[in-house]
C-alpha cells in the first residue's frame, strides 16, 4: 500500500470515529409529536398545520398509486376528495439513518372516503421525515394494501 493510500485510509477511519462520537441519535419523541400533528390534521384538514408540517418537497404515494405533493395533498384534504375518518397504527418505529433524517415504517388501519366512497383498508408504510431549519417535516410516504389473510387449509 502507498503512504497515500494509507493516509487517506487513516483519514476517514478518523472522520468515522469522530462522527460517531459526535453524532447524537434524536430522541423519538419529537418526530411521534409530528407525525401525530400531521395525523391529526389530516383527520380534520387544517391548512396552517398541514403548512407547519408537510415538507415543501413532499413526495406522498398513496397506496392505490396515486402521488401527490405538498400542493395536491392539502387541496385534496381541504377540498374534502381525501377524507380520512381514522388512522389506527399497529406499528410505529423510528430509525435515524442519518442526521437530520429519519425513517417511520410500520403498519396501520386506515379508514377513508375517497371521491365519496368508503374504504377501511389495512396499509404497511414507509416515511421518510427531514429536519428543516430545526422543525421535523413530513418528506415522503410510500404504502402498499396488506392483503387480506388467506385461510388455512
Amino acid at each position: 500500500m502507498t503512504i497515500r493510500f494509507l493516509s487517506l485510509l487513516v483519514a476517514l477511519t478518523f472522520g468515522a470515529f469522530t462522527y460517531a462520537e459526535t453524532y447524537e441519535e434524536p430522541n423519538s419523541t419529537a418526530l411521534a409529536a409530528a407525525d401525530d400533528a400531521r395525523v391529526a390534521a389530516m383527520l380534520k384538514p387544517n391548512k396552517a398545520t398541514l403548512d407547519t408540517v408537510l415538507s415543501d418537497d413532499l413526495r406522498y404515494a398513496h397506496s392505490n398509486g396515486k402521488v401527490d405533493t405538498k400542493a395536491s395533498l392539502t387541496a385534496s384534504l381541504l377540498g374534502g376528495e381525501a377524507k380520512y375518518v381514522s388512522y389506527k397504527y399497529t406499528e410505529r418505529t423510528f430509525k435515524f439513518p442519518a442526521p437530520d433524517v429519519a425513517t417511520m415504517a410500520g403498519r396501520l388501519e386506515v379508514q377513508a372516503i375517497v371521491d365519496g366512497v368508503s374504504m377501511t383498508t389495512g396499509i404497511s408504510y414507509l416515511a421518510v421525515w427531514r429536519l428543516e431549519k430545526g422543525q421535523w417535516k413530513f418528506l415522503a410516504w410510500q404504502s402498499c394494501k396488506i392483503p387480506p389473510a388467506t385461510p388455512a387449509k
